[in-house]
């Protein structure tokens, strides 16, 4: 597989972050997920698909994930580590067939293409002027430590990914500002880190996805990548539908 081996027809790709399941919606979420996967190619989840991180809130997902043909491929989030039992919430998801990334990659092939997926949780540290610092004390110092392992993670995981044909980064936390718009500033640094961007920025993967921000704003970009928050309560929907072809120019058209 190259880079010059571009899909024959453009792949649809639906994304949704912080659907926050719970027991209430469990006929709502498997009939979403039903619907979506009759129509698309793959299912790109950004995080926070439970609400406090009980592996009972993520057997729902489950649940509705397991009779699908369509692969499903997730990123954990801050609520599903809540309660420390994020293990036990991936747990229950890879039990269903869900492929859950940490600084890691998958590869999955569609009509003989493969398509590269680099996912990870991220997290907390700020943008340009408002970066929590590698100073003073050690649990800040552990922070950013935490921080420059996912920058670490994600350099490696593009690599690894860097022939296929499409290439996306799966994420929760939000690695620009642009669609933190709407968020308080105030709180931005807790909503992501551009440290983030850099990776990106050198390995132009076709599309990033994240959710996190409820109140952000849908569209962004890094240099040419675009950058999408898909937090269900800004797209406002059940899912976003992707269509993503090999050209850079035109490598996303959103429905």
């Amino acid at each position: 597989m190259t880079l010059a081996e571009q899909p024959s027809r453009p792949l649809r790709i639906a994304a949704v972050g912080d659907v926050h399941c719970r027991e209430s919606q469990r006929a709502e979420i498997a009939a979403a997920f039903a619907t979506v996967a009759a129509d698309v190619d793959l299912i790109l989840l950004a995080g926070d698909l439970t609400t406090h991180g009980e592996p009972e809130q993520a057997q729902i997902l489950a649940d509705a994930c397991r009779p699908l043909e369509t692969p499903v491929l997730a990123v954990l989030g801050n609520h599903d580590w809540h309660v420390n039992r994020a293990d036990d919430v991936a747990a229950v998801l890879r039990g269903a067939g869900i492929v859950v990334l940490e600084r890691d990659h998958a590869i999955v092939e569609v009509d003989g293409l493969e398509i590269g997926v680099a996912g990870l949780k991220g997290f907390v540290g700020g943008f340009d002027g408002f970066r929590i610092p590698d100073f003073g004390e050690p649990l800040l110092r552990a922070l950013y430590d935490d921080t420059s392992a996912d920058v670490a993670a994600l350099d490696r995981s593009l690599r690894e990914i860097a022939f296929c044909a499409l290439r996306i980064v799966l994420l929760h936390y939000a690695p620009v500002e642009a669609t933190l718009e709407g968020e308080p500033r105030e709180i931005w640094a807790m909503l992501g880190s551009d440290r983030l961007a850099a990776p990106i920025a050198e390995h132009r993967p076709h599309i990033v996805l994240h959710g996190h921000a409820h109140a952000g704003t849908f569209a962004g970009a890094i240099g040419d990548v675009p950058v999408y928050n898909v937090s269900a309560p800004v797209i406002g929907r059940d899912f976003c539908v992707f269509e993503l072809s090999g050209a850079r120019a035109a490598s996303a058209a959103v429905h």
